[in-house]
């Protein structure tokens, strides 16, 4: 990817994503006004788990909507990467709450979508 835009994702991705996530590709469709973000969970094992952990591969994707850009609707494509801890066996990963319960927008959007509706 061009670094020369690195410094923008953080500021078009919810808060913190790009701690634990890295934008692999993205897509915009015109047609549909849409914007479609592509992020992987990095190769960085929870700190909490003991014991030497193995990835794994990842979880079906997960996509939910946040906020637009430039009259766009924006999409987010999140695949999570899970660990196998080597001593137990055990599937490792993080527990992520970035959506809001109930629907599959952010949980900055549906605050946001909640203060305007009044």
């Amino acid at each position: 990817m061009d670094t020369s835009f690195q410094s923008l994702i953080p500021l078009l991705l919810p808060a913190g994503l790009t701690d634990y996530f890295a934008l692999t590709t993205h897509r915009v469709d015109a047609a549909k006004e849409e914007i479609h973000l592509y992020l992987e969970e990095k190769n960085e094992a929870p700190v909490v788990a003991k014991g030497e952990l193995l990835s794994k591969g990842f979880f079906e994707e997960a996509s939910f909507q946040d906020f637009p850009i430039r009259g766009h609707r924006v999409f987010i494509h999140v695949k999570r990467r899970r660990w196998v801890n080597k001593a137990s066996g055990k599937v490792v990963f993080r527990d992520w709450d970035l959506v809001a319960k109930g629907t599959r927008i952010t949980k900055d959007f549906a605050a946001f979508l909640k203060e305007i509706s009044g």
